[in-house]
């Protein structure tokens, strides 16, 4: 009874663990949406572009949920990577980044999946926007 206890206190604790590492990485995207010029030029809300990408992106990283220590590492792995260009060292960082995905390959891979779901969303949005007009429009072609 007392392992059960134990594990029921633990639980929330691991998830908001799990969840602090999950944040850092929104926070990353989100600073990056904010600079993008696409973003500002399609009109896409940079929230939903943040939502999209961390969803999308996390579909190929490491571990399952995210108090796996796996998906905890990998969020931290990607935060980190986002952030390169605000290093005092960037070569530093770049080595530090290679080492933290256990190869430059693995670096390569994590950058291409966090580029492409950056590319899937943007293109999501605004086919999604540009149907949102179109639909207004037609409606209100309709109510005339």
């Amino acid at each position: 009874m007392k392992k059960v206890r134990l594990i029921l206190a633990i639980m929330p604790i691991a998830i908001l663990a799990g969840c602090s590492e999950k944040a850092e990485y929104e926070q990353a995207v989100l600073q990056q949406m904010q600079k993008e010029k696409d973003i500002k030029d399609y009109n896409i809300e940079p929230e939903k572009m943040v939502e999209c990408v961390v969803v999308t992106s996390s579909k190929d990283m490491p571990g399952m949920v995210p108090i796996d220590p796996q998906r905890k590492q990998a969020y931290i792995n990607y935060t980190k990577m986002l952030r390169l260009n605000e290093a005092e060292d960037p070569k530093k960082m770049l080595e530090e980044l290679r080492n933290d995905f256990g190869s430059p390959k693995a670096l390569a891979e994590a950058h291409a999946n966090y580029a492409e779901s950056v590319v899937e969303c943007m293109s999501g949005l605004v086919t999604g926007t540009e149907e949102a007009i179109k639909n207004k429009t037609e409606d209100a072609g309709t109510k005339k």
